[in-house]
């Protein structure tokens, strides 16, 4: 909730400086040091909300940094969170959303129930299975279905490891992860299916590294995706 605070007014203040012409570009607007800069190119009549509004980031920032902080402290009374925070695209925001949400790995017996808990599954839907013949009855029809991901599932879990695979692409380039992604997309793979496959595999390393009680190994993980 503190996060969406903070994008809101963040958003706010970009809105602001757009409403009157001036362009915002990357995350500069934000900083402190050049922030007299950016509110001197607002019209005289604007300034004012402009102050208000980094008067309002800087206090739901404060907050967000806070709750943060005590987050992850609350998560580290339950050991497995340093577990799971050295698995890839993880780290503590992360395992903690995951260890509050799972609770056990026992839940799962297979690690396809875990990724259709977590909406990584796939289906195969289909529509207007049944159609009316001649005579008035009706009889199965053979259609083409279509192959998608689960609709019931956690969509916490769902952010949590599509974040990790966009972080393993965007952050980590020489981890072997990164490479097995580099690889299905030099063989042709689609980028989204191929992050779609990146992201079941980060959950698949995750629930091996909690039921086995065991940090991540970069020998173990970076066999490449078939």
């Amino acid at each position: 909730m503190v996060v969406r605070d903070v994008v809101r007014t963040q958003n706010r203040i970009r809105a602001l400086f757009r409403s009157r012409g001036v362009p915002v570009v990357g995350k500069a607007v934000y900083g402190t040091k050049e922030r007299d800069a950016w509110v001197a190119k607002l019209p005289t009549n604007a300034q004012g909300a402009g102050r208000l509004l980094y008067a309002q980031y800087d206090a739901v920032n404060d907050v967000r940094e806070e709750a943060e902080k005590k987050m992850v402290e609350e998560s580290h009374r339950h050991p497995i969170t340093r577990v799971l925070e050295t698995c890839p695209g993880v780290g503590p925001i992360r395992a903690a959303q995951i260890v509050s949400v799972v609770v056990t790995p026992d839940r799962f017996r297979k690690r396809q129930q875990f990724w259709s808990y977590c909406g990584l599954g796939l289906v195969m839907r289909s529509s207007s299975d049944w159609v009316k013949s001649e005579k008035g009855t009706w009889a199965r029809a053979t259609v083409n279905k279509t192959r998608g991901l689960n609709f019931n599932h956690n969509h916490l879990l769902k952010q949590v490891f599509k974040g990790a695979a966009t972080t393993i692409v965007t952050q980590l380039s020489e981890h072997p992860l990164r490479a097995d992604y580099q690889r299905m997309l030099d063989g042709g793979t689609k980028p989204n299916l191929a992050k779609l496959t990146l992201a079941r595999k980060v959950a698949s390393i995750v629930l091996a590294m909690w039921k086995h009680q065991e940090v991540y190994d970069t020998v173990k993980h970076s066999k490449p995706s078939s």
